[in-house]
């Protein structure tokens, strides 16, 4: 595990898990990623470990995927294996692994959480928030489709709320995002940690067998319709796409897609 990417520390009865990539808005690149992945295994064989709450450092809790590594693996030479197959099966990974961890898993989001980073609070169990951080599935803009955090906001707001945000592409405050039921509360900036620790003490309560078969049953019951690898590839093929190229270069060059008003 990488410390440059991802911090583990003991906050007993929970250990805290930082995204520590703040120059980049905690943006999900191929090693975090695999540092993330590995942080969960540890929390998850952690005997000290009751709960896991996930955070970041800096002003975003997570900007999503890292468009520059994307627009890099998409742009390799004719004939050689592009990796976005690979790296759309291990973020699906990591997805599952959060969610079906035995543990229960708080997100604390201190900023905004998008795309991916969306998708990162979505298979945590409880999720709060302070009221600067904004929520929302940008994909469409780029060209990309969201189909591995699809099922897991659907289990969250329904579908016509899932509908507006997948389909619009804009984002919601954090109070709306308690409206609509995709995080739990708000609060301030000063109390974000203190009301996380404080949620972790509240499952301390649990018996650990009790917490990890419930959310065991929580899962079968709320079961989606595609597998990991299904998700993993419905999400990889449009990167693939001439679309997302375009939707990539309007990105980095602060201009319109070619299909948006305006362009």
């Amino acid at each position: 595990m990488s410390d440059t990417l991802v911090r583990y520390e003991s906050r007993s009865p929970a250990v805290l898990i930082t995204l520590t990539r703040p120059d980049r808005r905690n943006a999900l690149s191929r090693d975090l990623i695999a540092a993330l992945t590995e942080a969960f295994a540890k929390a998850r064989d952690d005997a000290s470990a009751r709960s896991v709450i996930l955070t970041g450092s800096g002003n975003a809790f997570c900007a999503g995927m890292d468009l520059a590594e994307l627009q890099a693996s998409v742009a390799v030479d004719e004939g050689t294996e592009p990796p976005v197959w690979d790296d759309a099966l291990k973020l699906a990974a990591l997805y599952d692994l959060i969610y079906t961890l035995p543990k229960p898993t708080i997100a604390a989001v201190n900023g905004s959480a998008v795309a991916g980073g969306a998708g990162l609070v979505s298979v945590c169990d409880l999720a709060i928030a302070v009221p600067e951080a904004r929520f929302g599935y940008p994909e469409v803009r780029r060209g990309l489709v969201a189909a591995m955090v699809l099922p897991h906001l659907l289990r969250h707001v329904g579908e016509r709320a899932a509908r507006h945000l997948l389909l619009t592409g804009e984002s919601l405050p954090a109070i709306a995002a308690v409206e609509i039921g995709f995080i739990n509360e708000v609060v301030s900036s000063e109390q974000l940690m203190p009301r996380a620790q404080a949620l972790s003490h509240a499952l301390a309560e649990g018996g650990p067998n009790a917490l990890a078969r419930t959310k065991e049953l929580l899962h079968l019951f709320s079961r989606q319709a595609l597998g990991l690898e299904e998700a993993a590839k419905a999400s990889a093929a449009p990167r693939l796409s001439e679309e997302c190229r375009q939707g990539l270069d309007a990105f980095f060059n602060k201009r319109p897609a070619p299909w948006a008003p305006g362009y």
